[in-house]
């Protein structure tokens, strides 16, 4: 459980660095990556707290 709160610390963390990047650069490149990151992000945390529901429920 600590290790998925920690990866999931880590990839939002650098989803806000790559719109930092976008910020400042202005290249859509660093935009679209950290859109891609966050959407992975949302969909494996969506899949864990599937797992953990149906574990809870056996």
């Amino acid at each position: 459980m600590l290790i998925v709160r920690w990866l999931a610390l880590f990839l939002l963390i650098a989803a806000a660095v790559c719109f930092g990047f976008y910020v400042g650069t202005g290249q859509v490149f660093y935009k679209r990556l950290g859109l891609v990151i966050v959407k992975w992000t949302v969909i494996a945390a969506a899949v864990f707290f599937v797992v953990v529901f149906f574990e809870r429920l056996l």
